[in-house]
Formats: C-alpha cells, structure tokens, sequence
C-alpha cells in the first residue's frame, strides 16, 4: 500500500502531466508571465463554470476577502460579523482594514455559521457578514440575505473551501460564492481547485463592484500609471493560471471522488459509536474539502494514528475568541467543543480503498484498546 497522504497532489498531477506541462512551456515560450493570456482565458473559463458575470483573478484568497471589503468602502470601526470557527484569515483582513470582527456561535451539526446569532449580533455599526462555506459544504445563504438585503448589509461569500459547490437559492441550484454580493476563493494547492503555489479570485454579478475590485488589485489603477485610489498589488501569475486553466475541467470529477471516498468512510464508520461523520445539509452539496469528524479522545486519537503512519489534522484548535491576537468576551459553546473534538481524515481524489479501510480499522482499534 502507498503512503498514506493527508493531500496527494503528485499522484493527482501523474494524471494531467502533460496537459500541466504544456500549459506550463506555453507560459514560458511566450514570457508572458504577468497577465498573460492564460490569466484572461482562465477568468473566462471560470466565469462560464460558475455562471456569473465577472471574476476578477488575484494574488491569493486572503487578498481577495481584503479587495472585497475595501471595494464595499467600509470605514475604520465599522462591524462585519463571522464565524468564530474558521480560519485566521477572515478575521486578519477585517482587523488590517481597522474593522471590528464580530465573531458569532456556528451550528453544532454543520458546523456552519448560526444564522440565529448573525440576528442577535447585528447592530447600526454592521456594513458586512461573511459566511465561510466550511468544509466544502455552503451556509444558508437565503436565510443570510434574508437578514442582510432589507439592511444594506453587504455579504462576502468566502467559499475557499467549497468551489465546485452547488446551493439552492431561491428554488434554483446555482454554483457557490454567487449569491451574496461578493464571493471570495482560494487556489492554494490543497484547495479543491489548487495550483501550483498561491492564487485567489473574487466573484461578482455587480459591474460596479466589478470594475473596483480588478482597479483596487491593480494599485488603485484602472489605466496605468494613474492611480485612482488606494489599492495593492494582487495578480494571479500566468504560470497558475495556466496549471488552473487545466484543472478546472477536471474540478467536476475531482469532487465526485472526494464525495465517493467520504461515503466509503461513513460506511465503514457507521459501527463506530465515538465518532461523528459529516452532516450533510440539505440546501447544499458537499465537495469535501475536509472529511471531519468529532471524535472522542481527539488528541490520544490524532497521537494514535500518527503511530500508524496515518497523517490527520485539526482544522481548527483555536477559535477567533480565543485566539490572541483577537481575544474577545462572550460565549462560543459550540465552536469551543468543536476546537476539542474535531479531526479531518485525509481527503484527495486519489485516495485508495484500501488506504481508507486502514485507517478506520485503526480507529476502530484505538477505540477497542
């Protein structure tokens, strides 16, 4: 049996090689390495797959969610709400732009934010709520823009880790970060649709927040050398546009396998009383970024299998509360359990039967011992 891997991305690449190879050469024949044409034909691409009027490529996923607030001109002390059970990076951008991030609980089952706390914490000073579509599966984003659009409340989808998604709104299936009035996402190369280093889009069907987003990730500039406003330097490479530009034809059947391989997992879970497998929420598919489970005896669990050769990981130890750079009062019941109880399995589209059988057999031996 081969190594198990938390992400195998050299055996995902054996199968493109070719195709990633020569889009790679093209790149490098032309010298065309900043914004080049793969950059425009990708964003074209990926406009078409996610049926929405304009993306606008970018550095990385962090950027891109700070290129969203800047474009909604918010202002030094104004609130924009999120999840406390997430990653740093979407409190690090609201802090920077001299924010306040106010953190709410998420649900106990989906993990996802509580749409009855982003109510409870909604308040004159909040201009923007930003969702994290967790995992691979998206947050109720009727219900948010229920709460946010009579408001003027702006919604940043952060779908880093559920491109390839799909949502119900409004009875019709659309793809994620296409609801609420931005969509961020990450190419980092773990990602569902990764490159080969760092890579980040925005989204939008807004023409104004269009064209203020692509001049802010170009120094402010819509015509060079003539700086509008304030902005910063955000592109995505050729070179990863290229590799990006192959892969997203293959996003759709990357997603089917990690979904086949998290229901192997629950099958062969099913008989295991100490642990948890994903929920499935009902007005989203799920891509499976992560296949995260509570478990119980987390920390001996993660030690145990590490012993096994067997990698895991804890997405996430720390809630926003907690955390010290972001330290804040009130009660986050759910995302502090979640902090002491989760652990992701490894999670990729090469995953093996085979591998998948030895790593349940050996929780199910740890939890026998």
């Amino acid at each position: 049996m081969d190594k198990i891997q938390m992400v195998d991305l050299h055996n995902q690449y054996k199968h493109i090689k070719p195709a990633v190879d020569d889009a790679i050469q093209d790149v490098i024949n032309s010298s065309a390495f900043i914004n080049g044409p793969q950059v425009k034909s990708f964003k074209s691409d990926l406009e078409k797959y996610l049926g929405c009027k304009h993306v606008i490529p970018c550095a990385n996923g962090t950027d891109a969610l700070q290129i969203a607030l800047m474009a909604l001109k918010v202002q030094p002390g104004d609130e924009v709400i999120l999840p406390d059970f997430t990653f740093i990076a979407t409190a690090e951008v609201i802090a920077l732009l001299g924010l306040k991030p106010v953190f709410v609980d998420v649900d106990p089952d989906s993990f996802l934010v509580d749409i009855e706390q982003i109510e409870s914490a909604l308040s004159s000073k909040t201009k923007a709520i930003i969702p994290v579509h967790l995992y691979g599966q998206c947050a109720n984003m009727d219900e948010i823009m229920k709460i946010a659009v009579p408001r003027g409340i702006a919604v940043i989808e952060d779908n880093a880790q559920a491109i390839g998604s799909d949502i119900l709104s409004n009875g019709t299936w659309k793809k994620s970060g296409t609801i609420g009035h931005i969509g961020c996402t990450s190419f980092f190369p773990s990602k569902n649709l990764g490159c080969y280093g760092d890579g980040g889009a925005l989204f939008t069907n807004d023409d104004k927040l269009a064209e203020e987003m692509a001049c802010i990730a170009n120094h402010g500039a819509k015509v060079k050398y003539y700086h509008e406003q304030v902005g910063m330097n955000s592109r995505l490479d050729t070179i990863q546009a290229a590799i990006l530009q192959v892969k997203l034809k293959h996003l759709d059947t990357y997603c089917e396998a990690r979904r086949e391989a998290a229901k192997r997992y629950d099958t062969l879970l099913q008989d295991v009383n100490q642990v948890k497998i994903p929920c499935r929420v009902s007005h989203s598919t799920h891509v499976f970024h992560q296949y995260t489970l509570k478990v119980e005896n987390r920390d001996d669990l993660k030690t145990y299998l590490a012993s096994k050769a067997i990698p895991s990981m804890i997405y996430y130890p720390v809630g926003m509360h907690n955390q010290k750079a972001y330290k804040t009062s009130g009660k986050f019941k759910v995302s502090d359990e979640l902090c002491r109880t989760v652990l992701s399995l490894p999670m990729h589209t090469e995953l093996r039967i085979e591998q998948q059988e030895y790593i349940i057999d050996t929780i199910k031996e740890f939890y026998r011992s």
